[in-house]
């Protein structure tokens, strides 16, 4: 798996075999979506290598978090860390609600959030309602989900609006914006 624009172009990432990495089209969707995002902060939750997390920090993200909860990946993530010289990353070895409430009380704010559990665990609707109770979304920022084509999404929140839907074989990406 490699990195496919920005500074980092051509990088080789590390990555667990038990992992189901995104795939590059996907990638290359999530960014043709956001379009610029230099100077943005970026947080990806169930990193598994990270690799969406670089590929954005390639791109001119000012700052990437990470959060993952499985030792191997871990493991991957600060491989690469190290092998891209990325000091600009805050990883953290953590369930992704405990750090969504960790990161609501540091006060950390995010102009970009992505998201992509393990498609059998049904966990998005969950992390979606603590992502709306824990305000770590900056005002108009998004969050980008990629999940299975059978786990069905709300359209929309008292916080959130679904403002995309995209289809890539059995994955969907689907994105809100929050609202003012």
């Amino acid at each position: 798996m490699r990195i496919t624009t920005g500074k980092y172009r051509n990088r080789k990432l590390f990555y667990p075999r038990s992992i189901r990495p995104t795939q590059d089209k996907v990638r290359k969707a999530v960014f043709d979506i956001l379009g610029d995002i230099s100077g943005l902060t970026f947080l990806e939750l169930f990193a598994g290598s990270g690799a969406v997390g670089f590929e954005a920090l390639s791109r001119g993200a000012l700052e990437l978090t990470m959060v993952e909860s499985e030792r191997d990946s871990v493991l991957a993530i600060k491989k690469n860390i190290n092998a891209l010289g990325a000091s600009s990353c805050n990883l953290y070895y953590l369930d992704a609600e405990k750090a969504v409430k960790l990161l609501a009380r540091n006060k950390k704010r995010f102009d970009i959030i992505f998201l992509d559990p393990p498609y059998h665990l049904a966990k998005v609707k969950k992390i979606l309602q603590t992502l709306e109770a824990y305000d770590i979304l900056s005002p108009n920022g998004l969050i980008l989900v990629q999940h299975s084509k059978l786990e069905l999404l709300p359209g929309n929140s008292p916080n959130f609006s679904l403002i995309k839907e995209a289809k890539y074989g059995d994955t969907w990406l689907s994105i809100f914006r929050k609202e003012e």
